[in-house]
């Protein structure tokens, strides 16, 4: 499949993996245990705004992508946005202590692992030399991409940067 652009169809057989936040589960030590997330289902109806990053806990992600996401929440919603959600190929224990780390202590935003960047590398936006998942940020609108801009330069958020995102919506 190449690139998602605006006008795609997204498509009908993503699913990632995700751990809810309970509140019984909430300390950042405490694991949940790892679901399917059917993205394409869950999506179908929805305002989906999904940004990846190439790896949790690294430093443009933690310093200047996911923070922009977290800060412009409020106003996402105020776009009608339904779903946040931050994309990295972590498992998805890794991915539920990182939004613990960030204080996101519900679903807010979710933090969904794509095992091996299989979704990044289907629409060829993971990288080649790592295999992780690419910096990129995708629209969805009840099913059809409306953006999608991934960065091509290493440690640069700006295309997949919750601003950009804001100002296409």
């Amino acid at each position: 499949m190449p690139a998602l652009k605006p006008g795609d169809s997204f498509p009908s057989d993503v699913v990632f993996q995700y751990i809810p936040y309970t509140e019984e589960k909430g300390d950042i030590t405490s694991c949940g245990i790892p679901v399917n997330y059917n993205a394409s289902q869950e999506w179908a109806d929805k305002k989906v705004v999904l940004f990846s990053v190439p790896g949790a806990f690294t430093p443009t992600c933690s310093v200047n992508h996911l923070p922009g996401y977290i800060r412009n929440l409020p106003k996402l919603k105020e776009k009608g946005v339904d779903i946040v959600a931050v994309l990295a190929f972590n498992d998805a224990y890794v991915m539920s202590a990182w939004g613990k780390a960030n204080n996101v202590r519900d679903d807010s935003i979710l933090f969904l692992s794509d095992p091996d960047a299989k979704f990044s590398k289907s629409i060829g936006w993971a990288d080649e030399k790592t295999g992780r998942t690419g910096r990129y940020a995708l629209v969805i609108d009840h099913g059809k991409v409306t953006y999608a801009q991934i960065e091509t330069e290493r440690g640069v958020v700006k295309g997949s940067g919750a601003e950009a995102v804001l100002a296409s919506l």
